[in-house]
């Protein structure tokens, strides 16, 4: 057995199979797996084997397609079936509302060239009569996909692996992680069996890689302790049972007729497909328990847990009124079993935080749904040095170890198991764990209706309703009840003067002798001059967007970068990493988070210098705040009232405007000492749905949106941030790339009732599919939708007549000018 690879995979299930497969596809000619048990025999063998298209995700919705296309292949590849029924995915809508669901799904999956099918009740009944289908609105009907074997397919991934050189071992535990500074140690036990429980030999080795992943399934939290760090992979119970025989099914089958679809009854939380003449049904049932929060019992192998027919006894029921032929045929298995989960449900693959070639590939709900993409694309990050989509939503640094507890996912992974079916609005807030991260001001927001939104662990304000609304009724995948006073907060920034919460923006100083050489060659933009700031981007060795920053220089060799707050630890874990790699050529550099050291308010609109001339202290107020004392894109140090306050004249709403950076123990004293300034000048809260509105008239770009690791600030059509005269990180990759798609901005004349939410796809007015939006909405200067995206070069000129899929019809949209909203910025240079 070798005991020095390049690249050790800890995990022989369906997902640590597939990248092993894929690394020696890509070029890795040393490659190891151990597995602790049999290859298969984790969460794999008790798994479904569904393999669902659906997703709301691009990212995830690519992974499944790539899983399900390779599926295909591998019989011819490796000579072993992996038991693929090609039978279909029919997805059947109860509500209007869960078709509204389906639809905003279309358009994501066209994006991705999934294909479908829309079907009626009366289709459904044509096709497949021993299906009820009097109260279904109707269904979305995917024919590529259907549900496979999942040890076979493991089985053939395995012997694909062995093929292409890896050596794969079994009955070998990981015990230990140690990193040397130049490679992974790691030390392995030989387990064997003993009065039927698997137990640590006395043989240790220890196997040296210069990349380690880690793909241990419901053993995640032992992997995470073993590597010093936290991760939100818990497994819940998931429960499906096999049903005897259904006369009727049998007899259909009989006839010659051809195998059901897998039936996902969507509103009643549950999945079947054809078993022998019988059903597997399969539930997303409410109290699910979560299982093996601190690690799994060394007794504990392929087991199960006991069947809880009281807690599916409401799913069972319904599957006997959506089939009713299904009535008599009475339980003949059931496995109920822990499946690994995050609290958003997306797996947490790529790079551990703050280890070096440690890869994580964790927390798969949908395991063998995305172990082949998955696989795919990590290979690519791997090997090539980034994959060919953006992997940053299944980034393991989305969950700060900062804030993440063992009880917030075991509560939040509870949460996302039964949502799985539960009706996905793209303006949903999801209850659990909630209330865990608050700036000092939260309460006082409570008392004024504000409706919070989930971001990075904190509470921040999407809108401000009357006190005692219902944000969860007011939910819709068209204009929710929300709608008309984020309208209306909008209206007061661009008319007169609106405050937002922005307190979760992440924060970092940079300082020391090294700091200006580093951040030079770390970003892609001319830093700024004392006093002064700068937009500014962090490429990837492929040149595309890892992070946006603000920049704020507050001297020679000391800096203020301010980026998006879903992604602190994300960016904390990236910049300490290339300070690291820089200091013996630049000098020291220190990195320090102060997220939570600084609230941020941000003031914006025509009247914003006239209430921060209520408050400020000054020897002249009158010209405190004045174009030639304080420019756009500059900062300063001024006091409002009692409070120090670090002032950024930027607004992300494009109107005369200016961030306050404070003590945040001090927040809530500002907090009242602007409210009441702003009394007489009719100053709004404002959140941030109608932010985001404000930033799309102006076409600022967001990260995770528009900016992202699949695509360069070329790409993303920002020269103007871009300086080519000197040197950065990820420059050459970025010239070479070129210009594959640009971003735009689209007007568009949508429905009467809906807006784009940002996943929708980009047809010609002839019918060519040529991009997709990234970020939609509504404007209140224009009074119409608008939206975001990326299309071909050519096509992203001002006057291009496009069409945007919204409710599944086609919308005229046109290209506009970049800022279409005072392109000329008038109106964040408002002297006075």
């Amino acid at each position: 057995m070798k005991t020095q690879v390049k690249a050790l995979v800890v995990g022989g299930g369906a997902v640590g199979t597939s990248i092993a497969y894929h690394l020696a596809k890509a070029g890795w000619d040393d490659v190891m797996l151990i597995e602790r048990d049999e290859l298969t025999s984790g969460s794999t063998w008790h798994a479904a084997g569904l393999l669902p298209l659906f997703n709301m995700s691009y990212a995830t919705t690519h992974i499944h397609k790539y899983s399900v296309d390779f599926y295909k292949s591998l019989e011819e590849e490796t000579g072993l079936n992996a038991g693929f029924a090609v039978v279909g995915n029919l997805r059947m809508a109860q509500t209007d509302a869960r078709m509204d669901e389906f639809k905003l799904y279309a358009s994501t999956a066209e994006t991705c060239g999934v294909d479908y099918e829309w079907l009626t009740a009366d289709q459904i009944k044509e096709r497949w009569p021993l299906i009820r289908t009097d109260d279904l609105k109707g269904a979305i009907y995917h024919t590529e996909d259907g549900y496979i074997n999942p040890a076979d397919v493991t089985m053939a991934m395995a012997k694909g692996a062995r093929q292409r050189g890896v050596d794969i071992q079994r009955k070998v535990q990981a015990d230990a992680f140690h990193w040397t500074g130049t490679h992974w140690e790691v030390t392995c036990t030989k387990m064997v069996e003993k009065g039927g429980n698997l137990v640590p030999s006395d043989e240790q080795f220890v196997i040296t890689a210069e990349h380690v992943v880690t793909a241990s399934g419901n053993h995640a939290q032992r992997t995470a302790k073993m590597l010093g760090i936290k991760m939100p992979a818990i497994p819940v119970e998931h429960t499906f049972i096999v049903m005897d025989k259904d006369p009727e099914l049998v007899k259909w089958r009989e006839e010659g007729n051809p195998e059901h679809p897998v039936v996902r009854d969507a509103d009643s939380e549950s999945y079947a497909r054809e078993e022998r003449g019988g059903w597997i049904l399969g539930i997303y049932e409410h109290g699910a328990p979560a299982r093996f929060e601190h690690g799994v019992p060394d007794s504990f192998r392929a087991d199960l847990f006991p069947l809880d027919l009281d807690r599916i006894a409401e799913q069972y029921m319904a599957m006997t009124e959506r089939v009713p032929s299904c009535a008599e045929s009475g339980l003949k298995d059931d496995f109920n079993g822990p499946i690994c989960y995050t609290p958003d449900g997306n797996p947490l693959v790529g790079p551990a935080p703050g280890l070096r070639n440690m890869w994580l590939a964790e927390g798969f709900s949908f395991g063998i749904t995305a172990a082949g993409g998955t696989g795919y694309y990590l290979a690519q990050m791997m090997v090539d040095g980034e994959a060919e989509i953006d992997m940053a939503s299944l980034d393991p640094k989305r969950y700060s170890s900062n804030w993440m507890t063992t009880e917030f996912a075991a509560r939040k992974n509870e949460e996302c198991y039964e949502h799985v079916y539960i009706l996905h609005h793209p303006d949903e807030e999801r209850p659990a764990a909630r209330g865990l991260r608050t700036s000092p001001a939260y309460d006082r927001q409570k008392e004024r209706g504000a409706q919070f939104g989930w971001v990075n662990g904190w509470e921040r304000p999407n809108y401000y309703a009357p006190v005692g609304f219902d944000d969860e009724k007011a939910r819709s995948f068209r204009r929710g009840g929300w709608w008309q006073y984020a309208v209306d907060e909008a209206k007061a920034i661009r008319e007169g003067v609106g405050l937002v919460d922005a307190t979760a923006f992440t924060k970092h100083v940079v300082k020391g002798p090294g700091a200006t050489q580093f951040l030079d060659w770390f970003t892609c933009n001319k830093l700024p001059k004392i006093g002064r700031i700068n937009l500014t981007y962090a490429l990837t060795s492929a040149g595309t967007t890892r992070t946006e920053y603000t920049i704020v220089r507050n001297g020679e060799n000391n800096y203020y970068l301010v980026s998006a707050g879903a992604w602190t630890e994300y960016d904390a874990d990236f910049l300490r990493k290339a300070a690291e790699d820089k200091m013996e050529e630049f000098g020291y550099i220190e990195i320090q988070d102060v997220t939570t050291q600084w609230g941020v308010f941000a003031i914006a609109g025509p009247k914003s210098r006239d209430v921060l001339k209520e408050v400020i202290v000054d020897a002249d107020p009158d010209t405190a705040l004045s174009n030639k004392r304080f420019p756009w894109l500059s900062a300063r140090q001024i006091e409002l009232g009692m409070c120090p306050v670090n002032a950024i004249r930027v607004a992300y709403t494009g109107e005369l405007g200016w961030e306050l950076h404070h003590p945040i123990e001090m927040q809530n004293y500002l907090f009242d000492l602007l409210e009441k300034a702003g009394e007489k000048h009719g100053m709004k809260l404002v959140g941030g749905r109608a932010q985001n509105w404000l930033r799309l008239e102006k076409s600022y770009r967001a990260f995770g949106t528009e900016l992202g690791r699949d695509a360069t600030p070329a790409e993303a059509d920002l020269p103007r941030f871009i300086d080519l005269s000197k040197d950065f990180h990820g420059k050459d990759a970025m010239v070479e790339t070129g210009v594959r798609v640009k971003c735009c901005t689209l007007l568009i004349e949508g429905p009467a009732d809906a807006d784009p939410w940002g996943r929708e796809v980009l047809y010609t007015p002839e019918g060519e599919r040529v991009g997709r939006l990234t970020s939609g909405g509504y404007s209140v200067a224009f009074e119409k939708s608008i939206g975001m995206g990326y299309v071909k070069p050519e096509l992203a000129v001002p006057g291009t007549k496009l069409k945007v899929k919204i409710m599944d019809q086609l919308w005229d949209a046109e290209v506009t000018v970049d800022s279409p909203y005072d392109p000329k910025n008038e109106a964040i240079r408002m002297t006075g």
